[in-house]
């Protein structure tokens, strides 16, 4: 099927050249992200399952256009769109070096998708989930606190919703950027096992070296976590996994129209306050 996106700026690049409609149909894992990078952050376990994988292949969708990046150093002087030609090259280039199948970047500005009323992403998505038809979706997980991000995800739900029931996938992972998930009780928590090929790893956040040497430290800091969470996940046994990654199932939400996003995620974190409650109360003896 061919795509009618929004915006005349969105490039679909297809890194081993295949046809754009075979490339998108041969998705298996897609990852929806804000910005270029939120990816190679969030992402990175369909990422490393389709790396070598002769049936699996990882798409990814950038939907904003990078403009509002913070920028010192070398990129001080960027004027926005010098900055979102830099993203959309480092975002392309990690396409190539992850061997992704497709790489959407559909280029709207973050006061879009930020703006409940404007259907231009949720329309977007609906059409890319419809010619790729993963398996495993991957995106912000509700509890973010970046407001671009949230404007992601929702949209993102909504568009899974618009799909047949059974062209609908199979897992859907809300993921950590810029709020992590180690408050999740670990009964809730999808541990994501992304141990191996570190150098990979880290190479794709590096790649972005406007994000990097434009003043945020994203390659430590996301391996960092990784490493964080496998070491603090379980206090009473050797580790599994070398690196993890946490992400909030909102298989569910698509599952089951009828839940209430708000709600939904309002239940776990009334389930953290509920155990903090119950740890602290049981040493006082009010138990």
């Amino acid at each position: 099927m061919s795509l009618k996106l929004h915006n005349s700026t969105t490039v679909t690049f297809i890194p081993d050249g295949t046809e754009t409609e075979t490339a998108l149909a041969r998705t298996t894992h897609l990852g929806i992200g804000a910005h270029q990078d939120d990816l190679e952050i969030m992402a990175y376990h369909g990422i490393l399952a389709c790396f070598d994988s002769p049936d699996k292949w990882f798409s990814g969708v950038t939907c904003t256009n990078g403009s509002g990046s913070a920028r010192i150093g070398p990129y001080a002087d960027y004027t926005d769109e010098a900055m979102m030609a830099v993203r959309r090259e480092e975002q392309r280039q990690a396409a190539i070096l992850g061997r992704y199948g497709a790489m959407i970047q559909l280029d709207h500005p973050s006061s879009v998708v930020k703006n409940p009323a404007n259907p231009a992403l949720q329309n977007d998505l609906v059409q890319i989930l419809r010619a790729t038809k993963p398996d495993v979706v991957y995106t912000h997980n509700p509890a973010d606190k970046h407001a671009t991000h949230i404007g992601i995800v929702i949209p993102t739900l909504l568009a899974l919703r618009q799909l047949p029931v059974g062209e609908r996938p199979s897992h859907v992972y809300g993921c950590e950027v810029w709020r992590d998930l180690d408050w999740l009780p670990d009964e809730d928590k999808v541990a994501l096992d992304v141990s191996g090929r570190e150098n990979m790893a880290a190479a794709l956040v590096g790649l972005f070296d406007s994000q990097i040497a434009g003043g945020k430290r994203y390659d430590l800091a996301t391996i960092g976590r990784r490493h964080a969470n496998a070491t603090y996940f379980g206090s009473h046994a050797v580790d599994e996994a070398t690196q993890l990654t946490f992400a909030l199932d909102l298989t569910p939400l698509v599952q089951d129209e009828s839940l209430d996003i708000v709600a939904y995620v309002l239940d776990f974190i009334d389930k953290f306050r509920e155990d903090v409650r119950a740890n602290l109360s049981r040493q006082l003896g009010r138990e």
